[in-house]
C-alpha cells in the first residue's frame, strides 16, 4: 500500500511538472485513434494550433495520431490517469462503464446531423457529470457520418448475414453482431485495415469515413447506407491539468475547443457524401438497403434500443424524453 502511494506521489510531482504556468513552453500530449489526414485527427491538429497561437506559444499539444501513444480504449483512462494530458476517443467505446456513454449509438434515435446536435445537446451534461467524476473535463464533440453496413457480398436481408466475420468496436456493434448471427471479432480502428486485409473480418458498421481510411475497396464490395447512428468523438482534459493553468490559458483552450467544435460538425456534414462518393469510385457498390435487410435492422435497432433503456434507466430515458421535445 505504501509503494502504491508512493507511486501516487511521484507520479502526482512528476505531472505537476508538466502544468506549471511558468513563462517556459508547456507541452501536453493528446492521443488520439485515427490516421493524420481523418477530419477528426484534422480537426485537433487545428485545435493544437489555435491553443498554441492564442497562448503565444506557452501551451504547446503535440497531437499523436491512429492510436501511435495509446489504443483508442487506453486513452480515456491516460487521460484521467495524468499519463497524457489530453485525448480523444469514441464515446460509445466505453458504454460498459456507463449507459449514458453510449446514447449516440442508441439505432434509429438521431440519424441525421441535426438530431445528432439535438441528441448531443439533450445528453451533455449528463455526460460532462460523468466524465468529472473520473478527473476528466468534456471539450469538444465531433459527429462521424451516419453509419451503414460494409460486406464481401451482397445482402438482401438480415439472413444474409449469418456467418460473418463482423468487426465490432463497441457494444452495440458486438450486440449486432450477436442478433444476426455473425461472428463478432473486436477490431479498433486502427487494427481494420490489417484485420481486412487478412480476412479477420469480411463485414462491419462504420461511416464511409472509415472505410475510406481503412482503403476498404481492396478487400469488401458492398456498402448498404443503413444510416443506423451518428456516434460522437469528444475531447477531453484531465481536470487537474486544466485547473493547474493560469486563467488566460484556461480560455485560450476553452475558445478553441468551441471552434474546434463548430468545425468538426461542418467538416462531417460537408465530407460525408464525398467519402461515399470516393467509395464508388474505387469500384465499391453503394446503396440504400433494401425494405427487407432494413426491416431486419429496424427489428435489431427496437431490440438494441430496449436493452440500452433498460441498463439507462430514468436517466436514460430522461434524456431520450428531452431529446424528443427538441
Amino acid at each position: 500500500m505504501q509503494i502504491s502511494r508512493r507511486t501516487a506521489l511521484a507520479a502526482a510531482a512528476f505531472f505537476a511538472t508538466g502544468l506549471t504556468t511558468a513563462s517556459a513552453q508547456t507541452t501536453w500530449n493528446l492521443p488520439a485513434a485515427y490516421p493524420a489526414d481523418n477530419p477528426h485527427s484534422v480537426n485537433l491538429t487545428d485545435f493544437a494550433k489555435d491553443v498554441e497561437t492564442a497562448t503565444g506559444g506557452k501551451l504547446k499539444i503535440t497531437v499523436h495520431a491512429n492510436a501511435s501513444l495509446f489504443k483508442a480504449p487506453e486513452i480515456k483512462r491516460a487521460v484521467a490517469t495524468g499519463q497524457a494530458q489530453m485525448g480523444e476517443v469514441l464515446l460509445s467505446l466505453h458504454e460498459n462503464e456507463d449507459p449514458v456513454f453510449g446514447i449516440d449509438v442508441v439505432p434509429f434515435l438521431a440519424t441525421s446531423f441535426p438530431q445528432a446536435m439535438n441528441l448531443y445537446k439533450a445528453s451533455k451534461a449528463a455526460i460532462e457529470k460523468k466524465l468529472d467524476a473520473q478527473g476528466i473535463k468534456l471539450l469538444f464533440a465531433v459527429p462521424w457520418a451516419p453509419q451503414g453496413i460494409y460486406a464481401n457480398k451482397p445482402l438482401a436481408s438480415v439472413d444474409d448475414m449469418k456467418g460473418l466475420k463482423w468487426r465490432s468496436y463497441n457494444v452495440g456493434t458486438a450486440r449486432i453482431g450477436e442478433l444476426i448471427g455473425a461472428q463478432p471479432v473486436t477490431i479498433q480502428a486502427a487494427e481494420l485495415p490489417q484485420a481486412l486485409a487478412t480476412g479477420v473480418v469480411n463485414s462491419f458498421m462504420s461511416s464511409g469515413g472509415t472505410g475510406y481510411d481503412s482503403k476498404v475497396w481492396e478487400s469488401l464490395k458492398y456498402f448498404y447506407d443503413v444510416q443506423a447512428w451518428i456516434p460522437k468523438d469528444v475531447t477531453f482534459v484531465n481536470k487537474a491539468a486544466f485547473e493547474a493553468l493560469d486563467k488566460p490559458t484556461q480560455d485560450a483552450i476553452l475558445k478553441a475547443a468551441a471552434a474546434a467544435e463548430t468545425r468538426g460538425w461542418k467538416a462531417w456534414e460537408e465530407k460525408s457524401n464525398w467519402y461515399l462518393d470516393q467509395l464508388k469510385a474505387k469500384g465499391m457498390t453503394v446503396q440504400p438497403p433494401s425494405a427487407a435487410l432494413k426491416a431486419g435492422f429496424q427489428k435489431i435497432g427496437e431490440q438494441l434500443t430496449a436493452d440500452w433503456l433498460k441498463k439507462a434507466g430514468a436517466e436514460g430515458q430522461a434524456m431520450v424524453d428531452a431529446y424528443k421535445k427538441m
